[in-house]
């Protein structure tokens, strides 16, 4: 087995297509290319709604951050995985490299952040994750996330990234569908201000201190 964090930079380098797959079975197409590129539409209409400064959570190679700055809108990236990290930089984005759950700058300042590309799944507890976000925000705070499918629940196991011959060690994951999102989020003290969906894709807006 390999690190997952090797194999998933092997996918941004192209040199491998990925498949995730949990423990219960559930498995999906790791599809990398709309990463590498530049913000979508949708990712363009979604970031519309962050209010800076903004911390891109799992930013990945960074277009999120790249586009925000285009905006005049201060964003940081934070990742684990070097290689995203250098694409990201490369763009010139400001990035940590380091997991949310690290010693981060800026705690209590951040007015946004963002859980996209399925991010909620970061560390396979979404409470856990999101108490942790809460503690980096503002009082006023707010988290906008990218979830799956309403009607697909809460799942949560070990995780393994499958590419051609190769397989990862497993890691915990989680994935969280825009209707089971409530529970999770109240939990860590949020409320669900918003969802919706557009061009197939699901998002929430959580408020952070709100009744």
């Amino acid at each position: 087995m390999t690190d997952p964090a090797d194999l998933y930079s092997e996918a941004l380098s192209g040199r491998v297509a990925l498949v995730a797959r949990l423990d219960d079975g559930t498995a999906w197409r790791v599809d990398v290319e709309p990463w590498l590129g530049r913000a979508s539409a949708s990712d363009e209409r979604l970031l519309g709604r962050a209010r800076g400064p903004v911390l891109d959570v799992g930013c990945g190679p960074g277009r999120h951050v790249h586009a925000l700055a285009r905006q005049g809108v201060l964003a940081v990236g934070v990742d684990v995985t070097h290689a995203a990290v250098e694409l990201a930089r490369r763009g010139g984005a400001d990035v940590v490299h380091g997991s949310i759950f690290d010693h981060l700058p800026g705690a209590g300042t951040w007015r946004t952040a963002l859980l996209l590309d399925g991010n909620i799944g970061i560390g396979g507890c979404p409470v856990a994750l999101l108490r942790r976000i809460g503690a980096m925000l503002r009082s006023d705070g707010r988290v906008l996330a990218e979830l799956e499918p309403p009607g697909t629940g809460l799942r949560a196991g070990r995780l393994r990234l499958e590419g051609e011959a190769v397989v990862s060690a497993p890691f915990c994951w989680a994935r969280v569908a825009v209707d089971a999102i409530d529970e999770p989020a109240a939990a860590a003290g949020f409320t669900v201000a918003e969802r919706w969906g557009d061009d197939g894709r699901w998002f929430a807006a959580l408020e952070l201190g709100t009744s």
